[in-house]
């Protein structure tokens, strides 16, 4: 199991600061479909095809949903993003579900009667660590898109809005929105300077266990779209072992200033005693839905949360 499906259903997936308004990437308007069909791709479990531009789609990754607005497209049925944060609110969707509440169809498992009361023609599950058995049960309902190995292993934001435009018949626009979203980091990067070559560390507290997070965890990419150096991996700390955390800057996530104060290990690195550290708050909050979601609906707003915070302990 890797750490990333081990956070998923122990910590929940979600992180966050406060609110920071609505992301600057705009959903693609409704339209028809301008690709192709039919379209095939290959995955974990094989391949599927999709002979028909599909009208009734059912998002059963976690954070699916968001990618599938990106495109213009409201699915008729979502997974629940398991966690502290309610996704229910979140303000980068607002605009494109232009009011509507799909329906749920499971948190930590999908249900499967209720997918199948939808009566989708495409269920998305690029980031839904479905397993073969229930792979083989979705399929039976509705052509089904999968995650790209079995092992688990997550598609990058752009591999994820490629593969969901190329689902929707939409790729152009699915690189329109890849566009826009990279130009927001870009932007981000020329006005804080300060961000680049640094060597920052991000700090997850699960129930007192520290992690340093890794690129092997979603949540890594609003980091590395900064330019931020991130660890291949996502480690487990002992108490003792936090010196790994001691970089250039801390970015706290899951834990607040006043909890970490009683951590004499963690008080006592340079970059904490200098002042460093820069805490997002607790798994309810808004940067951490952002940093969840990892779309690029959310990405934006993550970035107008963090990159100033870090900028300023950088100075």
């Amino acid at each position: 199991m890797t750490f990333r499906i081990s956070v998923l259903a122990a910590a929940l997936l979600v992180l966050g600061t406060t609110a920071c308004g609505a992301a600057e990437t705009t959903p693609v308007p409704a339209a028809p479909a301008s690709g192709a069909f039919p379209v095939t791709f290959t995955h974990a479990f094989g391949s599927t095809t999709i002979p028909a531009e599909p009208k009734r789609v059912v998002a059963v990754g976690f954070n699916e949903a968001d990618f599938v607005l990106a495109l213009g497209v409201v699915p008729i049925g979502v997974r629940d993003f398991i966690g502290g944060y309610d996704e229910a609110k979140r303000p980068w969707a607002r605009a494109a579900l232009a009011g509507a509440s799909p329906e749920l169809v499971g948190g930590n498992d999908i249900d499967f009667e209720k997918v199948a009361a939808l009566q989708p023609d495409l269920i998305m599950g690029v980031y839904s660590f479905m397993d073969r058995n229930a792979y083989d049960t979705l399929t039976k309902i509705a052509p089904t898109v999968a995650q790209p190995s079995a092992d688990g292993a997550s598609a990058t934001w752009q591999e994820q809005t490629r593969t969901t435009g190329k689902a929707l018949g939409r790729a152009a626009e699915a690189e329109q929105v890849i566009a826009d979203t990279e130009k927001k980091f870009a932007d981000a990067k020329a006005r804080y300077p300060q961000l680049a070559g640094k060597d920052v560390a991000v700090d997850l507290v699960v129930d007192g266990v520290p992690y340093r997070l890794g690129a092997d965890d979603l949540r890594s990419q609003v980091f590395q779209g900064l330019g931020i150096t991130v660890p291949a991996t996502t480690a487990t700390l002992s108490n003792e072992t936090q010196s790994q955390l001691d970089k250039d800057a801390i970015v706290v996530i899951g834990a607040t200033r006043e909890q970490m104060a009683g951590n004499a290990v963690f008080q006592g690195l340079k970059a904490v005693k200098a002042g460093k550290v820069v805490y997002t708050g607790d798994y309810d909050s808004e940067f951490a839905g952002a940093i969840g979601f990892g779309s690029p609906l959310s990405l934006p707003v993550a970035i107008d949360d963090i990159a100033p915070k870090l900028a300023a302990v950088l100075q």
